[in-house]
């Protein structure tokens, strides 16, 4: 039988969603997502056992949930990602940016979260794409990846939306235009703090009187500058897409990082970057653990990758055909159709199907039956050869 943490998120809410639940009226949503992290891996999905050929070694494999919030999940798909992104990349400096609302904004994206989390996604774009246009930066089509990130490594909300961008734009006469060579910033960072605060406020205050949101607004968002960061990474673009992966395909925190829970506390690891990225030690009750994973917790359906301008899905193949021609750089030819196994070998060095003790072919002597309902039905059922931990 495969071992698996003892400590992990499924332990906590396993532990304290019975009292938790009692105190706190939670939307379905969040109630099947929770319901699906619990039972990942368990008898409750189904499975399988699978026997070697060689040796003869049993192992048990039940299912996954394969629930984007569930850290137990999305290894496949958090690989072919990178490997789509890798395939967009192009020979030029990039800028990872993010954007960031102040505190006193969180209530309101707590309480009409589908509304704030677009806005702040149109506005952070609209921002971006008018400083791309403005000839005194570049003054062409400029394109991003952004994804939205709705919390700090200490568990706490804090929306914000992370930014990868070439370092120039695709001009109306189809050539490819370099931002400043020697800059360290692609647009003045006080320029684009300044604009986005007036412009997010603006459009908070028309979505307020049309009572497309709801609740108070508060008179000090002039107060103080909003953040806003734009580096070039040090890596290159490729650590970036490595390092916003993590958060791609899951939420909040990773099994790893919780290491004690017991029948009051959950205990977890959390690096502060206001202190040189040093490693810290949080305990809180289980139930406020419990109350701030769920606040990251997504509305169904929402799309939290986004792809914008030249990179956009509409004109990302003729785009950047266009771009690469005029830089006479190579076309990058990825696939992420190949069979889970092959990616799985490939990117992560693990063989599915092969048995872990003496490298015999593992096949399947039994299926375990799935009896995990969400509602009027289960999860989408699994090929035969689907069938093993690491989907």
């Amino acid at each position: 039988m495969s071992s698996h943490p003892v400590n992990e998120l499924a332990t906590v809410i396993n532990n304290f969603f019975p009292t938790f639940n009692v105190k706190n009226k939670l939307p379905n949503y969040k109630l099947r997502t929770l319901n699906s992290l619990q039972k990942c891996r368990t008898e409750y999905m189904g499975g399988h056992i699978e026997a070697c050929e060689d040796c003869e070694k049993v192992r048990i494999a039940y299912n996954s949930c394969r629930n984007r919030h569930c850290p137990k999940c999305g290894a496949i798909e958090k690989e072919k990602w990178i490997m789509n992104r890798e395939a967009d990349l192009l020979p030029v400096k990039y800028f990872h940016v993010v954007f960031t609302v102040p505190d006193k904004l969180n209530s309101l994206f707590i309480n009409n979260q589908v509304a704030m989390y677009n806005l702040l996604f149109s506005v952070v774009w609209g921002v971006m794409k008018d400083f791309g246009k403005t000839k005194k930066w570049i003054g062409g089509r400029i394109g991003a990846t952004t994804i939205l990130h709705t919390c700090g490594q200490n568990l706490n909300y804090h929306p914000h939306l992370h930014m990868i961008v070439p370092a120039g734009a695709l001009m109306s006469n189809k050539k490819w235009k370099h931002s400043r060579k020697k800059g360290k910033y692609l647009f003045k960072i006080d320029q684009l703090s300044n604009v986005f605060r007036a412009r997010f406020v603006e459009q908070i205050r028309k979505l307020k009187k049309s009572g497309t949101i709801s609740g108070q607004i508060s008179n000090r968002l002039f107060d103080k500058d909003w953040v806003v960061y734009a580096k070039q990474p040090f890596g290159g673009a490729k650590q970036v897409i490595n390092y916003l992966s993590r958060y791609t395909h899951r939420t909040a925190i990773s099994n790893d990082r919780i290491i004690n829970v017991d029948d009051k506390n959950v205990s977890f690891t959390w690096k502060n970057y206001k202190n040189n990225y040093a490693k810290q030690t949080t305990t809180l009750t289980g139930e406020k653990f419990l109350r701030l994973f769920c606040m990251h917790i997504l509305p169904p359906g929402f799309t939290r990758i986004r792809h914008y301008g030249f990179l956009s899905s509409a004109s990302k193949t003729k785009s950047l055909a266009i771009i690469r021609a005029y830089l006479n750089a190579t076309t990058i030819c990825v696939t992420t159709k190949k069979p889970w196994q092959e990616i799985a070998f490939e990117r992560m060095g693990i063989k599915p199907g092969v048995c872990k003790y003496c490298g015999g072919k593992m096949v399947i002597i039994e299926t375990i039956p799935n009896r995990f309902i969400q509602g009027k039905r289960a999860p989408p059922a699994l090929k035969e050869n689907e069938l093993f931990e690491l989907i």
